[in-house]
């Protein structure tokens, strides 16, 4: 799978998958060789895909080749560079001396009804340098993320079917105007 960056605006692109082509949201940074925490950057690279999280009180469960398992109300992911769990899968609350930052998975919008974890930044990860990178369901109007990579929920339950273990994730940089 491969995204690219669109032409006139930088948050938005294309997933090629074969020959299927999805409309995407991007960071509202666009994509970027390098990131950190924050920056709103798409991470470019080649990244494998770990596994789905999905809303099971909204969606069946996906078919697909990655493991998947249902998110959880408590269930966030640390996006604290100081936290030892930084850009994994933690319980909220949080407290005390692990009152840490961490997005919540469990959200009110359909953004997370289903989420597949892009292996960004995570063997080992570095303190700072992004967190939460996803390809999740995307906003009205595809409008633009903090750095994962959004798409429709038809167009996501679509390409979930053929994904697996072996899939990666390339985000190209788009090519400098001369």
């Amino acid at each position: 799978m491969r995204v690219e960056q669109g032409r006139h605006d930088p948050a938005k692109g294309t997933l090629n998958a074969g020959n299927k082509h999805y409309r995407v949201a991007l960071g509202r940074s666009g994509i970027s060789a390098t990131k950190c925490e924050g920056d709103g950057a798409t991470p470019a690279g080649l990244w494998p895909l770990r596994r789905i999280f999905y809303r099971a009180d909204r969606i069946d469960a996906p078919e697909t080749g990655l493991p998947a398992q249902p998110i959880r109300p408590l269930d966030g992911w640390s996006d604290d560079p100081v936290d030892p769990d930084y850009n994994r899968l933690v319980t909220h609350p949080q407290t005390g001396s692990r009152a840490l930052s961490a997005e919540r998975m469990w959200r009110e919008d359909a953004l997370y009804d289903v989420v597949i974890v892009v292996g960004h930044n995570d063997n080992p990860p570095s303190p700072g340098g992004g967190s939460a990178i996803f390809m999740h369901l995307a906003r009205p109007g595809y409008a633009p993320t903090e750095g994962c990579v959004a798409l429709s929920r038809p167009d996501m339950l679509a390409l979930i079917r053929h994904i697996g273990p072996d899939t990666k994730l390339e985000i190209v940089l788009p090519e400098k105007a001369d």
